[in-house]
């Protein structure tokens, strides 16, 4: 396969850069069944605006073939503004717990999208390890939806949950008393603290760590009880914990953001004890796939 669609260049003419000059120097390709080879996987992430950071997944330190790996992206894609790579002798390919380690150029991304009004831009810092959405465009269009069936009015405390680099909660903050973000992975949180400065946005607050052990009585009586809650958790859904304490905290409205509308579902089930879905929004982020982001908002009852 030498195109595909779904990713904008200069994705597909790195992948295949990376191949060639893997053949040509014969640098064996990582078989996850036998648990051999070196080049395990290359994450690519484009900015709306035309950088591009390259992470480069091997199994083990032999820097003479890293080099002549990212070398010849170099030469040949002068967009690359981000060289990565890190070494993985896992048996699965998640690098979260790894050390991300530089090979040239800056630590970070820069992503821009629109503010909730639409009178200002944001930037979005995004490092290797932070999650944001890979269609660009339609991230701002996900978020929009969002924001809209929040029904903000101006004095609500938001709890942002799963926030990643804080894109939720910076984009609502403009339009809120406080917004408070959690999130597991710590380097996004630094991400997103950095995010709330970089755009001068004063009212934020961001904690890390596991969200059914963050979220508990004694943070909602330090933080406060939220009058709305955003979450957007990973495909496996909110843990039930998590649920349960939603319901406790007892948020006037809650607006849940899925990529998987399966776990959705269950959770929404749980949530419907003491909340009415009040509507109900896909959003197409996969074009040509059966994926789709979608978004509930809830009303208490």
């Amino acid at each position: 396969m030498n195109e595909c669609h779904l990713q904008a260049e200069p994705s597909n003419g790195i992948r295949l850069a990376l191949k060639d000059e893997a053949l040509k120097h014969d640098i064996p390709f990582f078989d996850l069944r036998k648990q051999v080879g070196f080049l395990r996987t290359v994450t690519i992430r484009t900015a709306i605006r035309g950088e591009v950071m390259v992470i480069l997944q091997v199994t083990y330190d032999k820097m003479e073939w890293v080099d002549l790996l990212l070398s010849r992206l170099e030469r040949d894609f002068p967009a690359i503004t981000s060289f990565m790579y890190v070494i993985n002798g896992k048996k699965n390919d998640t690098f979260a717990d790894l050390n991300i380690r530089s090979w040239k150029g800056n630590s970070f991304i820069t992503e821009h999208m629109p503010s909730a009004d639409g009178l200002t831009t944001l930037q979005f810092r995004v490092g290797p390890k932070s999650f944001y959405q890979t269609n660009s465009v339609q991230a701002h269009r996900l978020y929009q939806v969002a924001f809209d069936m929040a029904k903000f009015q101006g004095h609500e405390l938001v709890y942002d949950l799963y926030t990643g680099t804080g894109t939720i909660a910076n984009f609502v903050a403009s339009r809120v008393r406080k917004v408070v973000g959690l999130e597991y992975v710590p380097a996004a949180i630094e991400d997103a603290k950095n995010n709330s400065r970089l755009n001068n946005i004063r009212n934020s607050d961001f904690y890390a760590g596991d969200i059914k052990d963050l979220l508990d009585d004694e943070f909602l009586q330090e933080h406060g009880r939220p009058d709305t809650i955003i979450t957007d958790p990973p495909r496996a859904g909110m843990h039930e914990d998590v649920t349960r304490m939603i319901l406790k905290a007892a948020p006037d409205r809650i607006v849940y953001v899925s990529c998987n509308p399966a776990t959705q579902a269950r959770d929404l089930k749980i949530l419907s004890e003491r909340y009415a879905i009040e509507a109900v929004q896909p959003v197409d982020m996969f074009p040509h796939t059966m994926h789709v982001e979608n978004v509930v908002a809830l009303a208490a009852r």
